[in-house]
């Protein structure tokens, strides 16, 4: 790879200036090839156990209905017992999620072991943002949360090629093991290795407090980057889960290739993600969101033409080229626009979107899976990021660069 030599290295590690953002880095590429593990395998777990397409699309609500649950207060936990304290415990706790799913074999059950991993996720992002937004000088927030997504990318390349290795060799059981193992590492590795968190500040090292601001306050400051993570959430948890199936049923693609989707996904936005950070703390984050935003509506239409396995794969690397840049560069967006001693509970705010989004997509693409099939839901999905694109354009003066 490109990045491989010390040589290249050292100007990031210098840019980033703080070894604690490494080391945030280095538990998300653990936990990242955790999620892959599962990711790649959880839709195909439930098919075989006979549940229906609406089952398995409700039981994703139920994860993001634990989001949904925790994201809001997760804000004053971390205030109560610090970023770090929160996540670390919200590691352990998604590892023992992950490697119990395979044992449980009722709908209640799995809806909700999926509640708890939904709540100990939202409780590893929230912290590792606010850690991150913390640490980053103000303007290098971008190419930060990039490299936040990059660690999540590798992971996900990683985590469903690992998950096909484990899986021919062994029950599928063993593969949520292996996730949980890496999710437990990330832990240790937390707990070893980050400092204590430090007090957040304004700019890049004075210490900061102001006045409360209320929750809508906080919204209408970034509602553009809410609607943004939104629209990720909704996309991300529907594509999949049923692009697998899609391919299968009515492209005739063989069930073992579609374990390889969620790879193509993420080494997209493993490419991609930081050059599109680095753009947008130079030129603006949302030009370049609602840029990525049209090429992703765009892509994610083309789907539905698609015949062929490898010409599949190109679409889908390009969709998280574009679609899952997204992610990172809308964290910075918020970063940007909310006061450092708010940035627990922007975050929260932020993520609550998050998870909005990943509550309403399943069921919703599951209904028009089964009355319109694989190119009705994925036609509503295209046009989700058209409306984004329209909304960013309406409120363009959101990114502070576009009043300059």
């Amino acid at each position: 790879m490109r990045n491989a030599s010390p040589v290249t290295f050292a100007p990031v590690f210098k840019r980033i200036g703080d070894r604690n953002i490494l080391v945030v880095f280095g538990a998300t590429l653990l936990l990242g090839a955790g999620y892959g593990v599962s990711i790649a395998l959880t839709s195909l777990h439930l098919d075989a156990r006979h549940f229906s397409k609406h089952d398995i699309g409700t039981l994703a609500a139920w994860f993001a209905l634990g989001i949904v649950a925790l994201s809001l207060p997760m804000g004053a936990l971390i205030r109560r017992f610090s970023a770090r304290a929160v996540l670390v415990a919200s590691l352990a706790g998604y590892a023992a999620c992950v490697s119990l799913f395979p044992r449980l074999d009722t709908y209640g059950a799995i809806a909700a072991a999926r509640c708890l991993d939904g709540a100990f996720s939202v409780g590893v992002w929230v912290s590792s943002e606010t850690i991150l937004l913390s640490r980053a000088r103000s303007d290098h927030k971008a190419y930060v949360t990039s490299l936040y997504a990059v660690a999540v990318a590798v992971g996900y390349v990683v985590g469903p090629l690992v998950a096909r290795w484990i899986v021919t060799v062994a029950p599928t059981g063993t593969a949520f093991l292996a996730s949980g193992a890496l999710a437990l590492s990330a832990s240790i590795l937390v707990l070893a290795q980050l400092d204590a968190d430090v007090p957040e500040t304004h700019g890049h090292d004075t210490p900061a407090d102001g006045p409360p601001v209320s929750a809508w306050t906080l919204l209408w400051r970034i509602k553009t980057s809410c609607f943004g993570t939104f629209a990720y959430g909704y996309f991300q948890a529907s594509v999949v889960l049923f692009l697998p199936l899609f391919l299968i049923e009515s492209k005739g693609i063989a069930r073992e290739q579609t374990i390889l989707v969620p790879a193509f996904f993420a080494a997209g936005m493993l490419l991609f993600s930081n050059v599109a950070g680095r753009v947008a703390d130079g030129v603006g984050h949302l030009k370049v969101m609602r840029a990525l935003a049209v090429i992703g509506a765009a892509t994610t239409a083309s789907f539905i033409l698609l015949d062929s396995f490898a010409l599949m794969a190109v679409a889908v690397f390009v969709a998280g080229a574009t679609l899952a840049s997204i992610s990172p560069v809308s964290l910075a967006l918020q970063g940007v626009v909310t006061e450092p001693w708010n940035y627990s509970r922007s975050n929260a705010i932020y993520n609550a979107f998050y998870a909005a989004g990943m509550l309403l997509g399943p069921p919703v693409s599951s209904v028009l899976f089964e009355r319109f099939g694989g190119s009705g839901m994925l036609a509503h999905l295209a046009g989700l990021w058209v409306a984004f694109a329209v909304f960013g354009l309406v409120f363009a003066k959101d990114d502070p660069r576009a009043s300059r």
